[in-house]
């Protein structure tokens, strides 16, 4: 743990940019009723009946010294979909960086074999 903190203490480097990496599954859902909406005196009201329509992956990539957000959504979070995003964090996001600094948990697709 500590290792990582030492990691995001290191000064803004556009050659080295430090980026946090994860990923989330989100349940698709869609509303069978119409939602009512507020109005003065009543809050807005939502039936918890709903449609249940798959799922889809969210990649998210972080540099907080920059300011920078990149996020693609997937419909699977498979090894092929990291090693997807990886390529086009380093190919699109950063072209010019020497080397790209990436923070992100141990799930078992963050691997080397999986590029």
């Amino acid at each position: 743990m500590e290792d990582v903190l030492e990691v995001y203490h290191r000064p803004f480097d556009p050659q080295r940019p430090v980026v946090s990496m994860d990923e989330a599954s989100k349940q698709l859902i869609a509303e069978v009723r119409e939602p009512l909406p507020a109005r003065p005196g009543s809050v807005a009201k939502q039936h918890s009946e709903y449609e249940w329509r798959g799922t889809a992956n969210v990649f998210i990539a972080v540099e907080p010294l920059a300011g920078k957000r990149t996020v693609q959504i997937t419909d699977r979070r498979t090894k092929v979909d990291w090693a997807l995003f990886i390529k086009f964090l380093l190919l699109t996001v950063y072209p010019e960086a020497a080397v790209v600094v990436l923070v992100m948990d141990n799930l078992n697709t963050h691997c080397i074999g999986s590029l």
